[in-house]
């Protein structure tokens, strides 16, 4: 029985050492493959559209009502210590660093990631990538590196629209909700935002969008075969995608914001 379970606690070891191994040289490949040429424009357009474009409406309506939502929490808990005057200033540091950037994320994770692992999947189990192979088509070029450029430029930009909506949508609520004096909300809120809070959440959305497609490129390259292989990529590119925003978040946070 011992002998069992230190050759099972091993096996599992050597599996996560595996991972990470095939991982880490995943990762420098693409770099690589983004940085060589040929650079396929066609495909990088296409994925702008898909990962930047498309993602708008679920990140600013996940935006709008989470600023909307943050307003009522701030004014409710800060009447305890009467220091309601804080939430439009809250609002707008906590939307640009922690909440734009992370909520951004994971709703593009949840959507990106996802289509990215099943698409890249469904290519190796119907053979496409051996096609592109026999046709002198690096796949890392072709595939990954377009993708993952596209997510890391627009991710970013899709934070700067959700800080925008989410102030926007704790400003509707602080207005027309708390009572708050249209002209005080806004000064309040510009003179409390520093330049560092909005840049280092689009720093922060930046390496979340190479997180999540890199994530999605990896497990569609290494999906199963069949449909079930499919699936479980899908599945397991959203999770780690997830993961990793939330833990890069806290070391992000941790470099940004302390000592």
């Amino acid at each position: 029985m011992l002998t069992g379970l230190v050759g099972g606690i091993g096996r599992s070891t050597l599996a996560l050492l595996a991972g990470l191994g095939r991982g880490v040289l995943f990762l420098f490949r693409t770099i690589a493959a983004i940085f060589s040429l040929p650079f396929y424009i066609r495909e990088f357009g296409h994925a702008v559209l898909t990962i930047g474009y498309f993602s708008l409406p679920v990140v600013g309506l996940t935006a709008l009502f989470t600023g909307a939502a943050l307003a009522l929490q701030i004014f409710a808990g800060g009447s305890r210590f009467q220091a309601e005057a804080v939430v439009p200033s809250i609002v707008a540091i906590g939307m640009t660093r922690e909440l734009g950037p992370v909520l951004g994320g994971l709703m593009v994770a949840a959507r990106v990631a996802s289509s990215i692992a099943a698409e890249i999947g469904t290519m190796k189990v119907t053979e496409q990538i051996d096609a592109l192979v026999t046709l002198s088509t690096d796949p890392m070029r072709y595939l990954t590196a377009p993708r993952v450029l596209a997510a890391t430029l627009t991710v970013p930009v899709l934070v700067a629209v959700g800080d925008s909506i989410g102030i926007f949508g704790g400003y509707l609520v602080g207005t027309g909700r708390l009572g708050f004096n249209t002209a005080a909300y806004l000064q309040n809120t510009v003179d409390f935002l520093e330049t560092w809070d909005i840049l280092s959440g689009l720093v922060k959305g930046a390496v979340f969008g190479f997180l999540v497609a890199l994530v999605g490129c990896y497990y569609g390259m290494n999906s199963g075969r069949g449909a079930q292989g499919v699936g479980r990529a899908t599945k397991s590119a959203v999770v780690s995608a997830s993961v990793l925003i939330l833990a890069s978040n806290y070391m992000l946070t941790e470099l940004f914001f302390t000592g």
